[in-house]
């Protein structure tokens, strides 16, 4: 997920990748990584098991307002290593001296597969590919006006109740004003104890529209873990560099599947 980094006179709508409006998942079966934060993680859901989030994110500078919300993530364990990726958002974008404009925005699907598994010395690595589709009304900001693409690489490594992750890769957009671009961003989190894990991170993005500028954010959040299958996830963060923007996530998550995961 990227943070707008321009809004642009065409009108459409920033590209919010705010932790979620893409991806996974899971501590023990409360979450471990991707949502609530912009950097992902290598980790797909078990085989056989499912993720269901409902979930708003928004980003607020000087130039507009934009809310992806209530959008609805699912992931599926299609395989020993990997899951299929499905978001589903309600768009919602305001320009500065404009009234807001909704509907539904860009359908975002992908993989995620894992191909290192992790060990006590090694991290586990994974891809993570997907596509957003042009299903947005571009003409009101509600979408890019064209289909675009993420291609990311993601490591993790764990240690007692740390646990770090991040990567990068690049984005390929063809849409006019826009231009394919790079990212990368890292985190750090700690579980306090069985119900709340605290994290932070640091993301960069290069300039993905014509003319505009890069940025740097830093992004505080956490999950509150009701029970080992429904969760609260939270996160808020502010540009560093480049554009100014304030980012935001607060959503729901369900887990579910088979009682123990089925192994290779």
């Amino acid at each position: 997920m990227t943070t707008a980094p321009e809004f642009r006179a065409a009108g459409r709508l920033p590209r919010l990748r705010l932790a979620a409006l893409l991806l996974a998942f899971g501590l023990g079966a409360a979450l471990k990584a991707g949502p609530p934060f912009l950097t992902d993680d290598p980790e797909p859901v078990d085989f056989n098991h499912w993720e269901f989030y409902i979930f708003g994110q928004g980003d607020h500078s000087a130039k507009y307002d934009a809310v992806s919300g209530p959008s609805f993530e699912f992931n599926f364990g299609i395989a020993p290593n990997t899951q299929l990726h499905l978001v589903a958002p309600v768009a919602n974008f305001e320009n500065a001296g404009s009234g807001w404009a909704t509907g539904y925005g860009d359908t975002e699907v992908g993989i995620k597969y894992r191909f290192v598994d992790e060990t006590e010395t090694l991290p586990q690595i994974g891809i993570f590919p997907f596509a957003e589709l042009d299903t947005g009304n571009a003409g009101k900001g509600l979408g890019n006006g064209r289909t675009w693409y993420r291609i990311p690489l993601w490591l993790q490594k764990s240690w007692g109740p740390w646990t770090s992750y991040g990567g990068g890769g690049v984005s390929l957009n063809s849409a006019p004003g826009e231009r394919n671009s790079g990212f990368a961003g890292w985190l750090v989190q700690r579980d306090l104890g069985k119900h709340l894990t605290l994290g932070t991170e640091v993301f960069w993005q290069s300039a993905d529209a014509v003319g505009g500028p890069g940025s740097l954010l830093a992004n505080f959040g956490g999950t509150v873990n009701f029970t080992e299958k429904f969760n609260l996830l939270f996160s808020v963060g502010h540009s560093i560099s480049g554009e100014r923007d304030t980012v935001w996530y607060l959503g729901l998550y369900w887990t579910g599947g088979p009682e123990k995961a089925d192994k290779k």
